[in-house]
This record gives C-alpha cells, structure tokens and sequence, in this order.
C-alpha cells in the first residue's frame, strides 16, 4: 500500500491511467483494424489528447449549467452527464477512425463501441485496483 497526498495521488492516478488506456487503445485497435500496432499507437495518442482536451472543455460547461441551475448531482444528473461526455467524445473519435483507417461509418462506429466496453471494465477495474493499492488519505480500502 502506498500514501500519497491528494494532488500527487490524483496525478500519479491520471497518468497511469492514461498510460494503460493508450496501452490498451493501441492493442485494440491494431486488432480491429488488423494494422500493426505502430499506427494504432498513434491513433491512441491522439484519441487520448482528444478525450483529454474534450474532458476539459466538456466538464467546464457541465459545472457551469450545473452552477447556473443550482443542479444537485444525482444519479440521473451523473448519467446525463455519462452520456453526455461519451456521446462528444464518439463525435470526435468516429471521424478519426474513419479518416485514419479509412473504413466506413459503420466499421469505425463498430470500432468505437467496442473500445466503449472494454473500457468500462479496464475503468473498473483499474479504480478498483488503484484504490486498493493507492488509498486516499483516511479512508481504508474494502476487499
């Protein structure tokens, strides 16, 4: 188990995270696409750079409707919000596949909804194994 202050856990968090999404992205990709892996990296690299720029921009808009409206965060309002940010996103992406890979519509929004799924489990599961490894400060992990 590790300790580490807020900022530096949500750093070490978000980078690792992001390390193991372009890991996973590019071995995916490359299976879709049935492309060596050297240009699925590249294409994870810049859906990474998208979702990043995106979660900025996306986020900052939320919170301010949410601030406007006086919104409480509750379960519907953090689905909205799910879906919101992942439909921008596929927006983004789809075209990409089809320009990089140039497939249809269809293949790359095939391809999309498959990196969907395997992320939800890889967003799972890497939260649930770094929480357990890096807890936040006061708080004790549960089996």
């Amino acid at each position: 188990m590790v300790t580490l202050s807020p900022t530096l856990r949500r750093l070490v968090y978000a980078f690792t995270f992001e390390a193991g999404a372009i890991a996973l992205s590019t071995l995916l990709l490359s299976a879709l696409s049935s492309g060596p892996a050297e240009d699925s990296l590249l294409v994870s690299i810049l859906v990474t750079l998208v979702a990043l720029i995106w979660n900025l921009v996306f986020n900052r808009g939320f919170e301010a409707i949410e601030h406007r409206f006086r919104l409480t965060r509750t379960f519907a309002l953090r689905a909205a919000h799910a879906l919101g940010f992942e439909g921008g996103l596929f927006l983004f992406t789809v075209p990409l596949y089809m320009g990089f890979y140039g497939v249809t519509l269809t293949a790359a929004i095939a391809m999309e909804a498959a990196l969907l799924g395997c992320f939800l489990i890889y967003t799972f599961l890497f939260t649930w194994g770094f929480d357990r490894l890096v807890p936040r400060q006061g708080i004790a992990a549960r089996p």
